[in-house]
């Protein structure tokens, strides 16, 4: 597999962020393209309208030997336009640079015809939830993305890879085989352990369950670590935001501070049993470390994972 890195949370210039990546011999880069990313390398509206400044943008990657690998819009599409807009736009842009992955969520309808709130339902009472549930996949998670995919094959897309997140209606393979059922193998999970360890789920078989669909399209490398202090009085469900971190029950960490380059070994291998043999895309998000020593740390323990010098 080639390492990458999901370039967000690389808080440096775009010329510079490249100089990084081919400094720590990174293949290929995933980029952000905004919604819920500060899109700091990508000017979305600039490199769909100006040709020369897409060609500029895009060489620049190329001179240095980067690919890219993905195209990352992830938002609500469901829910708000212009998130879906965001979407559309980076598929208009994926056409152009003949980019065939996207990595994006599957957004979150709200729970009835005329609310504004998008609605995460994961228990299954009181009974209103089911009357939710099948409001959200059967009148417009469904029909949406049939939507979608069409607009994606229309832009020479190959691939659609969600990530597997909280606050979506795809949240884990079996929410996402549901979705792939229903509007075909366009979309495949963008599978990130982080947050299924959080949620109690166990990522190295749910790579065997969704090597068993040719359903993996992406990895993220990303951990997250349960807090005892907090997590075994209260459970893992916790509201607190991500930089009140010192009493929260689960944090983002860098990879390898919360499951040790063994498991990731195991993680990677089994990945690779289940057909899977293209990026890991690297996402950081640990705040208790300043940005290069995040990225320094979880690179360390990402290559000695996949046996990379």
């Amino acid at each position: 597999m080639k390492l990458a890195i999901k370039t967000c949370t690389l808080d440096m210039p775009y010329e510079e962020m490249l100089d990084f990546c081919v400094s720590q011999k990174i293949a290929a880069i995933e980029i952000g393209t905004g919604n819920w990313s500060g899109a700091p390398h990508c000017d979305l509206d600039l490199l769909v309208s100006d040709r020369t400044a897409r060609e500029k943008w895009y060489d620049a990657m190329r001179a240095k030997g980067l690919e890219l690998c993905a195209l990352n819009c992830s938002g609500n599409p469901l829910a708000y336009e212009k998130e879906m807009d965001v979407t559309k736009k980076t598929f208009e842009l994926a056409q152009m640079l003949g980019v065939k992955k996207i990595v994006m969520m599957s957004g979150l309808p709200a729970g009835c015809r005329g609310d504004k709130t998008p609605v995460w339902i994961t228990t299954s009472w009181p009974p209103e939830t089911q009357e939710i549930l099948d409001y959200q996949w059967n009148e417009v998670a469904i029909p949406v993305w049939k939507d979608i995919v069409k607009m994606a094959e229309d832009c020479g897309i190959e691939r659609i890879a969600l990530e597997n997140h909280g606050m979506q209606l795809v949240y884990n393979p079996e929410t996402l085989l549901r979705l792939r059922e229903a509007v075909g193998p366009m979309v495949g999970m963008n599978l990130d352990p982080s947050h299924l360890f959080w949620m109690g789920g166990d990522p190295i078989e749910a790579a065997r369950v969704l090597g068993e669909h040719g359903a993996i399209y992406h990895i993220h490398g990303k951990d997250s670590r349960p807090e005892r202090r907090y997590w075994q009085p209260n459970g893992m469900l916790d509201t607190k935001p991500i930089d009140a971190f010192a009493r929260r029950a689960w944090n983002y960490v860098a990879v390898g501070a919360g499951h040790d380059a063994k498991w990731w070994k195991e993680f990677f291998s089994v990945v690779r049993m289940s057909g899977y043999d293209e990026e890991v895309s690297l996402e950081m998000e640990d705040l208790t470390l300043s940005m290069l020593d995040g990225h320094l740390a979880s690179l360390h323990v990402l290559r000695e994972a996949l046996n990379i010098e």
